[in-house]
């Protein structure tokens, strides 16, 4: 579903006006939020479980906690080591997203002659993405497992890692003559020959580094699973990415422009109370959780910013300097109403298309009012917070770039 936002109004898509004007028969503006609660309740508890497999020392445990903006020696990241350190299969929560789920499977050799059996035995047929991972070759095992896991009819990536090793091993060999972009066409093409032998259907093999993950072929994993992915399941992940990419934070900033319309019918409609100096009514709780998840989701939090300025190896002051619009923390109700106030001397009038669709809206002053200002109010805060992450991630490619 797609929110439109224009400078003379607020649109919504097709599918969302049909929502709307369904609800809306029930006469009411509350009425209205209560059916779009479900739809904003059953968006916040989808469950995505991703299984990391591959043999000993490819790289799986590393790229568990990339994918977590985890580095391997932080607190809960996944054990890591050139011999075998995950011996049991074990799952990791999104530090920030608990209904995201990472599988950490043991290499695949302790798997025995039977892997498929393995994987039945453990239950993973409820899971909903599966990542072959290899350091070097795809083996005769691996295509086992391939095979096992396409019959279930699930999402299989193949994952090429530590490309970053290979490359530098490349230069070193031979400096003169060295290509990076030669170096990868060929790992890419060794690869695909081997699955090609072992007749195992793809689209392509992504070449990696956990260490790196914002280089390569990442996106291109990232712009795959969004075509494959049901939409909210896509949602789900993507909210849970790292920002490695301006990329991504315009993708994250896309998802929340379709989230807040539901956010603001609801908190316009559900345990509303009254805004002292505005005519208008809201739950201010609800405006609280969500745009303290915005910040969270964007990384414009202490934990993530301390993090990231380990990382970096750089003060987390510089990076809290370049921050303009509030922390997660900050987010409170005071704030929130001081956002309502500011965004009532800029709300948009109702689109003649909302008006036309759902009459009792426009009806109903004080909840049309109610709706637009909240609307504006946190489409404004998304746009801050967004562009404060751009300048964070410009900062790590600058001090990145030094190195």
């Amino acid at each position: 579903m797609a929110t439109q936002s224009r400078e003379d109004g607020i649109t919504l898509s097709r599918e969302e006006m049909e929502t709307l004007n369904a609800a809306f028969e029930q006469g009411t503006l509350a009425g209205a939020a209560s059916r779009l609660q479900e739809i904003l309740e059953s968006l916040e508890t989808v469950h995505l479980d991703m299984v990391i497999m591959g043999e000993t020392g490819s790289g799986k445990s590393s790229f568990v906690n990339a994918l977590r903006g985890l580095r391997d020696e932080d607190a809960g990241a996944a054990r890591t080591g050139v011999v075998e350190t995950t011996q049991e299969p074990t799952p990791y929560q999104h530090p920030q997203y608990p209904n995201v789920t990472i599988w950490d499977l043991p290499g695949i050799s302790t798997f025995g002659i039977y892997p498929e059996a393995y994987l039945d035995q453990l239950g993973f047929s409820s899971c909903n993405i599966f990542i072959i991972i290899a350091s070097q070759h795809f083996t005769a095992q691996h295509a086992v497992l391939a095979h096992h896991i396409q019959s279930m009819g699930k999402s299989l990536y193949f994952v090429r890692s530590k490309v970053d090793v290979d490359l530098d091993s490349s230069l070193q060999r031979r400096p003169s003559s060295y290509s990076e972009a030669g170096v990868l066409q060929e790992i890419q093409e060794d690869c695909e020959e081997g699955l090609r032998a072992q007749e195992i259907e793809f689209s392509r093999v992504f070449l990696l580094s956990a260490f790196e993950l914002g280089k390569y072929d990442f996106h291109l994993l990232k712009e795959t699973l969004e075509k494959e992915l049901r939409h909210h399941k896509w949602e789900t992940f993507l909210l849970a990415l790292p920002g490695i990419s301006l990329q991504i934070l315009e993708k994250k900033k896309a998802s929340m422009l379709q989230h807040m319309w539901l956010v603001s019918t609801v908190a316009s409609g559900i345990h509303t109370v009254p805004i002292p100096g505005l005519s208008i009514s809201c739950d201010v709780d609800l405006l609280v959780r969500t745009l303290q998840g915005y910040c969270k989701t964007f990384g414009l939090d202490d934990n993530s910013l301390e993090k990231l300025a380990a990382q970096m190896d750089q003060p987390v002051g510089q990076l809290r300097a370049l921050v303009k619009s509030p922390l997660a923390k900050a987010v409170s109700k005071t704030l929130v109403v001081q956002l309502l106030t500011q965004a009532t001397s800029m709300v948009p009038k109702l689109s003649k298309q909302v008006v036309s669709t759902a009459p009792v809206l426009a009806s109903m002053a004080s909840g049309a009012l109610s709706f637009a200002t909240t609307y504006k109010m946190i489409r404004s805060f998304v746009d801050k917070v967004t562009e404060d992450a751009q300048r964070v991630l410009i900062k790590v490619f600058e001090v990145e770039a030094e190195k």
